[in-house]
C-alpha cells in the first residue's frame, strides 16, 4: 500500500454525531422538537390540551392556543413560564414568549 492511500485515522461516534448534530437545520428542529416537548411536560395536560402548535424562532417561542381565555391567564405569567422552560433547558435560550 502506497502512503498516499493510508487510510483515515478513526474517529469516535461521539465526535461524529457531534459534528453531524450541530449542523444548523438539523439543530433548529431539534431545538424545536425538544422545547414542543418541555412546553407539554412543564405546562401539564390541561395546557397542552389547548396548545395547537409551539414553535421556536430567534430566541421567540411562539404558542398557538384554541382557548383566548388561557391565552389572557398565561400572560400574567410569562416570565415565571420562561424562567421554567430555560431551566428545564440548562441554559437561557428563550428570552420571550407570544401566545396567540
Amino acid at each position: 500500500m502506497r502512503n498516499s492511500e493510508r487510510k483515515p485515522e478513526p474517529e469516535q461516534i461521539n465526535k461524529i454525531l457531534s459534528k453531524i448534530v450541530s449542523s444548523k437545520a438539523l439543530k433548529k428542529g431539534l431545538i424545536n422538537t425538544r422545547i414542543e416537548e418541555l412546553w407539554r411536560k412543564v405546562m401539564g395536560k390541561n395546557v397542552g390540551r389547548y396548545t395547537q402548535k409551539v414553535e421556536y424562532k430567534n430566541s421567540t417561542l411562539y404558542v398557538y392556543l384554541s382557548s383566548s381565555v388561557l391565552r389572557s391567564e398565561l400572560s400574567y405569567g410569562t416570565q415565571k413560564i420562561i424562567s421554567l422552560l430555560n431551566n428545564e433547558i440548562g441554559e437561557k435560550t428563550i428570552s420571550k414568549i407570544v401566545f396567540s
